[in-house]
């Protein structure tokens, strides 16, 4: 029989960590290098919004 793994919550920290380890290991930066850029939030689109 199968245990169930307790869901775990998701939050916008470790998002960018898993988003910026990911993309270091692509492009050889670190990770911290990655992740500071990731929050800066500074987007070439930021003055459009979705629909």
């Amino acid at each position: 029989m199968k245990t169930k793994s307790k869901n775990t919550q998701v939050t916008q920290n470790r998002l960018y960590r898993a988003v910026a380890s990911s993309t270091a290991i692509e492009t050889g930066k670190t990770t911290a290098e990655v992740e500071a850029k990731l929050k800066a939030k500074k987007s070439r689109f930021s003055h459009l919004t979705l629909a």
